[in-house]
């Protein structure tokens, strides 16, 4: 199937026609059981910004379709071949100047828009993330003080895909998400050589960490504090 015909329209306090400021994206693929958390707390932001919400569902077996286009989304179907792709594919319909990559398991915070696009405009970033809390066992409160206080401070920080703010023409000129494993680490650290990117201190966002040791970002880690493990000693210090 093709797009949607219950396309969403832009999101705004009042002005319900204004092009979309920023595109919320997310890439789901049988979330029905996390989706509703992630689109109402969308639903549940206060901005003045305007903004559309993209769901591109892949090829889910669940009703996580259904549940989008019961939220106003815009949803786009294609055959899931991977959260990259999604995320790529969500990125050629969006029409903002702020790309916001939002997994289906992640709740955003009210002020999520404000507090993160205005840090990236005030300290010039091509792209952002933010401090986070990760939902799960002890794994999981491990990758969020990885998340919180190691990524960040990398010589090239390392912007979770699951919270991933870019402007659009940097997100254009860089290709998007590669089709890697990692391809959140991939794309931050290589968007890092030549464009200035970074951590605002506010948690913003809560995250399942149901699928941490899947993408193995544990051992990402370890690999990249070992080459920046003199920048993160500076900080600390």
């Amino acid at each position: 199937m093709g797009e949607s015909e219950r396309s969403a329209q832009p999101r705004t306090s009042g002005q319900q026609h204004r092009e979309p400021q920023v595109s919320i994206v997310v890439p789901a693929r049988n979330e029905a059981a996390y989706l509703p958390a992630t689109l109402s707390s969308v639903a549940g932001l206060e901005t003045d910004r305007s903004y559309e919400v993209i769901v591109v569902d892949g090829d889910s077996a669940d009703e996580t379709a259904a549940i989008a286009r019961e939220y106003g989304a815009t949803v786009l179907e294609g055959p899931g071949t991977s959260i990259a792709a999604g995320r790529n594919r969500g990125a050629e319909r969006a029409r903002g100047e702020w790309l916001a990559f939002v997994d289906a398991d992640t709740v955003v915070r009210q002020h999520y828009l404000d507090t993160l696009v205005g840090y990236a405009e005030r300290n010039d970033l091509a792209a952002a993330s933010s401090r986070c809390r990760i939902t799960g066992p002890r794994r999981a409160k491990l990758m969020e003080a990885t998340i919180n206080h190691v990524f960040s401070r990398l010589s090239r920080p390392i912007l979770p895909g699951f919270n991933f703010l870019i402007r659009r023409e940097t997100f254009d000129a860089h290709g998007g998400f590669p089709a890697v494993s990692n391809e959140d680490t991939a794309f931050s650290r290589r968007l890092a050589r030549t464009e200035r990117t970074g951590y605002c201190p506010a948690v913003l966002v809560e995250s399942s960490g149901r699928r941490i040791a899947e993408r193995g970002l544990t051992g990402t880690l370890v690999h990249y504090a070992r080459l920046d493990w003199g920048r993160i000693r500076s900080t600390n210090g």
